[in-house]
């Protein structure tokens, strides 16, 4: 993936964290700027969790526990990104709005890059 493709896919993650912060009730982002950092520590620590757990853990890995993975992830972002504000309940349905928005606008992950880089 380009750079701009990876811009874009951060963008729109953050708009994504955006709507999701005010459909969520317990789930609190400060701004579009917040937002867009907290996207970034996501990624960050989906790609730590893949690399440790594999592609099974995330949230694409289809299960339980790519969900819970990813609630973790919510959750624990939240002290690294000022202005957002998560709680567990909080976390766990913004872990299911997110998977359900990107059921609608699908971006390739890190993990799934990888893998059709090395197929090719």
């Amino acid at each position: 993936m380009s750079i701009l493709g990876h811009i874009v896919r951060f963008i729109v993650a953050a708009f994504v964290i955006m709507v999701t912060s005010w459909l969520v009730p317990a789930f609190s982002v400060g701004g579009f700027w917040s937002a867009l950092f907290l996207a970034l520590v996501i990624a960050i620590l989906g790609w730590v969790a893949e690399a440790i757990f594999g592609g099974r853990v995330t949230p694409f890995g289809r299960g339980i526990v790519g969900f819970l993975v990813s609630a973790l992830i919510i959750y624990v972002a939240q002290f690294f990104v000022g202005g957002v504000s998560v709680s567990i309940f909080g976390a766990l349905i913004a872990a299911l709005v997110i998977g359900l928005i990107d059921l609608f606008i699908p971006v390739a992950t890190p993990y799934e890059a990888g893998r059709s880089k090395e197929t090719k």
